[in-house]
């Protein structure tokens, strides 16, 4: 019979205290300001479920599954440093994602005013899966969630719900947000392609006018909550790597992020129009 060939890949162990002690200190510090940003505030009771997935058009569930790809994302690649296996890497790295979004959800079930989303449930595994698959089909990501910001005048109209300072409204105005999933064309072209390698296809989804997740209550306020869908040239930044791994840390980390670029938006109120620098 023969025998499957021995995995000589060598696990740094100290690479792994220092993942291991580093992901505890973080994951904890995530934990306080979490509940410092959204909970502090909040009345709390027994833990039950909620059903939200007709709320703020989706944009939340946009944001739980850009969060868990990119945790999942930093799971794997951090394991591989480790020293780890790569099928271990990519499944147990890739896991990540959803064990730092489930005590959101272990929050939420204590509000009041909400409860623990089983769509934010769905998300979180669907993004952490997507790399996943990614990379056991490809070996590399080539279809990338990206996040864009921009403030609104929404946040000022409520800032309790929408976020009073520039950081709290990044994380809680979905106004302001757009999720884009930035598509590395190149890497599905041959090798001798001259499309240029660096330039992505990216296709975004936001929503406007969403001051109250219910209808009447924005109704109320004299707006109508509507979708916007883009589509955009971006900058596939992991083809400007080089030999200093600090450069290479400052692109992986804002690969995340989508770069400004002229877009093309369409929504059923205005139709096309064209934004000549969209953020």
């Amino acid at each position: 019979m023969a025998q499957a060939p021995l995995d000589t890949t060598s696990v740094n162990k100290k690479r792994l205290v220092v993942l291991g002690s580093t992901f505890a200190i973080g994951y904890t510090a995530m934990l306080v300001s979490l509940n410092h940003a959204w909970y502090s505030n909040e009345q709390r009771t027994d833990f039950h479920f909620f059903n939200d997935n007709n709320e703020w058009r989706q944009m939340d569930k946009a944001g739980h599954f850009w969060s868990a790809f990119h945790e999942s994302r930093a799971g794997i690649d951090m394991l591989r440093w480790a020293g780890v296996p790569e099928k271990k890497a990519i499944l147990y790295g890739g896991m990540l994602g959803v064990a730092l979004q489930t005590p959101i959800e272990i929050f939420d079930g204590f509000q009041a005013d909400y409860g623990a989303s089983v769509g934010d449930m769905v998300a979180n595994t669907v993004g952490s899966a997507a790399v996943v698959a990614q990379e056991l089909a490809w070996q590399e990501i080539r279809i990338m969630p990206k996040y864009s910001f921009h403030t609104t005048r929404y946040a000022g109209m409520r800032p309790n719900v929408l976020g009073s300072n520039l950081g709290e409204q990044a994380l809680k105005d979905y106004n302001g947000q757009t999720y884009w999933l930035s598509v590395n064309v190149a890497a599905f072209l041959k090798e001798d392609s001259r499309y240029p390698k660096w330039l992505n296809i990216a296709a975004g989804y936001g929503a406007q006018e969403m001051l109250y997740n219910d209808p009447e209550a924005n109704a109320a306020a004299g707006l109508r909550a509507y979708r916007q869908f883009y589509l955009s040239p971006d900058l596939n930044l992991m083809h400007f790597k080089g030999r200093s791994k600090v450069w290479n840390t400052a692109l992986y980390v804002l690969s995340i992020i989508k770069v400004p670029a002229p877009t093309l938006e369409y929504n059923k109120r205005d139709g096309v129009k064209l934004h000549p620098l969209y953020f």
